[in-house]
């Protein structure tokens, strides 16, 4: 015995919707410029130490803006939406 595919069978129903999909990127976005903001403060000449790399940007911003971005991920990957 063979079984028909209905229409409503074959239609496919996405994972995420809009909403999940713009958690995502907001996320991601958030992780990117933890990351951008976490690189630099390189020295010119090696042989001189550069305290710059030691700053409140590097240390606490920066990876605090990432740990919030992975958590917005988080957010948008568990979150459902009703119908």
């Amino acid at each position: 015995m063979t079984m028909k595919k209905t229409k409503e069978d074959s239609k496919k129903e996405m994972l995420f919707k809009k909403k999940n999909y713009t958690f995502l990127f907001i996320g991601l976005a958030c992780m990117t410029l933890g990351f951008l903001l976490m690189s630099g403060g390189k020295s010119t000449d090696p042989t001189i130490f550069n305290p710059e790399i030691y700053n409140f940007r590097r240390i606490r911003l920066a990876p605090t803006l990432v740990l919030i971005g992975l958590g917005i991920q988080v957010y948008a990957i568990l979150t459902t939406t009703k119908k």
